[in-house]
Formats: C-alpha cells, sequence, structure tokens
C-alpha cells in the first residue's frame, strides 16, 4: 500500500495549521534553493565548531556524579547529573552510556529517550542575568534600517539630549542641616 494513496500529505496543512502556522513553511522549496542553502548551513556549522558549542566526547565520571563534556575547542565542561531531573534517579551504568549526536550539537541516552542540548548546557551553567545582559548586549550591537531612520532623526533634533545636572537643593547647604551631623561638618558635594 503507497502512502501517497492516502494523501495524508495534502491533509496535514487543515490538521497542523491551528498549531503550527506560523512556523510552519508555507511552500515547499524547490531542489536547487535547498542546494543553494547548504553552503551557508556548512559555514554556521563550521563557525558553531570553531566558538566551541559542539561536544566532540562526553562521559559519565561516576566518582563525581557528573557528565563530562570535552568541546570542539578543547575545553572541559561537566555538569552534575542532578541538575538535570529526567536524569537524577538514573543508575551510573545508564548514565555512562551517553552518546553524542553526529553534529555534536546534543547529548543522548537511547535507553532514556533524553536528549540535552549541548548550548543549551553551556547556557544553563551561567547564571539568568549574565544571559539576560549577554543578548541585550547582542540586540543592541543589531543594526537595522529602524534603528538608522531613529538615528537619523535624532540627529536632525540636535543630537542625543544633554543629561541635565541635577537642581542644587536650597536644604543641602543650610545650616541647620550642617549642625545636625557630627562635629557640625556639611555634607560634602561631588562636582557635576
Amino acid at each position: 500500500m503507497s502512502w501517497r494513496r492516502f494523501d495524508w500529505w495534502k491533509r496535514t496543512s487543515s490538521c497542523c495549521s491551528s498549531t503550527g502556522e506560523s512556523t510552519m513553511a508555507k511552500r515547499r522549496l524547490s531542489d536547487a534553493e535547498i542546494l543553494a542553502q547548504i553552503p551557508a548551513a556548512r559555514a554556521r556549522e563550521r563557525r558553531e565548531q570553531k566558538q566551541g558549542l559542539r561536544a566532540s566526547a562526553a562521559r559519565y565520571d561516576r566518582t563525581t556524579g557528573r557528565v563530562v563534556l570535552e568541546l570542539t575547542n578543547g575545553c572541559l565542561f561537566a555538569f552534575p547529573v542532578a541538575t538535570i531531573p529526567a536524569l537524577q534517579s538514573t543508575s551510573p551504568s545508564t548514565l555512562a552510556t551517553v552518546e553524542i549526536d553526529p553534529s555534536g550539537g546534543a547529548l543522548r541516552w537511547d535507553s532514556l529517550d533524553v536528549d540535552l542540548s549541548v548550548p543549551g548546557l553551556l547556557l544553563s551553567a551561567v547564571g539568568v542575568d549574565e544571559r539576560l545582559r549577554h543578548f541585550a548586549g547582542l540586540a543592541g550591537s543589531v543594526r537595522s534600517d529602524a534603528k538608522a531612520r531613529a538615528a537619523r532623526a535624532n540627529g536632525r533634533k540636535g543630537g542625543r539630549p544633554k543629561k541635565r545636572a541635577a537642581a542644587a537643593t536650597p536644604g543641602n547647604s543650610s545650616p541647620s542641616r550642617a549642625a545636625s551631623r557630627p562635629h557640625g561638618r556639611a555634607r560634602s558635594r561631588r562636582p557635576s
């Protein structure tokens, strides 16, 4: 029996469109379009391997209870098994069966049906605040037409607005406040 006979591929858009409409491709790519994208995908893969976002080796260390990864840039990274809920109650012999997917981008335990992303593990080792700061820096360094238009508009208005110095409040240097301080010293003021 042929799969084409049921024409399931024609019906998938009607059953999956509500959940995958915004993420699924609107049309099929031609062979020529796919072949044209391959060099860019290979270049991305080489860049990620140089950055160390891929694993070249993985093992479970029974003495420390950690999974140890050797990254493609030569760095070692280890994480405690206790930090991953799916691995917490797993025997050491099962943990020792860790495998790396062909691209080096994920760790896999077939018997547990568990996959862990190598970049995700690396990011999880860094605190949330640090990750947000890093991503905000990346977002701020992005150049776009909208940012260029806004910069030109600000330039026409005279550039970025100057910060205004805080207005001196009359109470800061009053004798009554100075007298209430120890030894009658007035508060020092920073130059603005």
